[in-house]
């Protein structure tokens, strides 16, 4: 057994390094192309290890634009979308989890096949309506709809975590006389750290680096996030200085990763739990 093991954890080395590497190369080019001269760039063959190292990108991609900020809007964004998504979607899913309704299969399946909807498809519409009240130019239109139930994934997510819950743990609360939002909050909501680390991380990481929805309703260069002034990086040049985007972009990238890299235990367990 000990042996089969052994020949197991080899072979899974064999396919997930090579793997590993392909994932991390695009950073690695990111990486030594922020270390690179502008002319260094552009030679072949490209040089794997820069030399000399240059760290000029770095002052001049963050002063050139306003990123401070742009990273203030931004985290501004995600913060307070993420809270809302996390907390309104936690009570939908453990409401389908754990309330009992005739018709509660039925609106399940009907929030589940909102995700086979394509997010283009909604532009218009939703536009028209955040333009009528009032609220284009402004952070409302990413903020408050999170605020009504996050999304059918986070609800989903939820759901199944609180459904792997024993029931005998609701039905001891109820015995003591804990109402439907006391043991949400009393007994569901301690249980689900995982999930709501899970929820917590992704849906910042999407906020974090969502373009589309900013650039529709964005106007000011004051409001810009970090996406909308990546994109302007270009257009501030003339000419795109990649070995400054790339820097800019290295920055900006090292907040998700961090998240994902001191949170990746409660991910990991929450997406196991849930799967189930």
């Amino acid at each position: 057994m000990r042996r089969q093991r052994k020949i197991h954890r080899i072979l899974a080395a064999l396919v997930l390094i090579p793997g590993a590497l392909v994932i991390l190369f695009p950073f690695y080019w990111m990486l030594t192309a922020s270390l690179e001269h502008i002319s260094q760039l552009v030679q072949f063959p490209p040089q794997l290890i820069p030399h000399p190292l240059d760290f000029s990108s770095y002052p001049r991609g963050l002063t050139f634009l306003p990123f401070g900020r742009y990273f203030f809007n931004t985290a501004q964004i995600a913060v307070l979308s993420t809270l809302g998504a996390v907390m309104s979607a936690s009570l939908v899913g453990f409401a389908f989890a754990r309330l009992h309704s005739p018709t509660k299969v039925f609106f399940f399946t009907l929030l589940l096949s909102t995700m086979m909807l394509p997010a283009s498809v909604l532009l218009i519409p939703q536009f028209v309506l955040f333009k009528s009240i009032g609220w284009v130019n402004t952070y409302l239109p990413l903020i408050v709809p999170a605020y009504f139930g996050g999304s059918a994934f986070l609800i989903f997510l939820f759901r199944q975590f609180f459904a792997g819950i024993p029931e005998e743990v609701f039905d001891a609360a109820r015995m003591d006389g804990c109402g439907n939002l006391g043991l949400y909050w009393r007994m569901a909501r301690p249980l689900a750290v995982p999930a709501f680390t899970a929820a917590t991380v992704f849906h910042f990481q999407f906020s974090w680096n969502d373009f589309l929805a900013p650039l529709i309703y964005i106007n000011s260069n004051s409001k810009y996030t970090i996406a909308l002034g990546l994109a302007g990086f270009s257009s501030q040049y003339g000419s795109t200085p990649w070995n400054q985007l790339m820097a800019v972009s290295l920055l900006m990238a090292l907040v998700p990763i961090l998240i994902f890299f001191f949170a990746q235990d409660y991910l990991i367990n929450g997406i196991v739990v849930a799967s189930r």
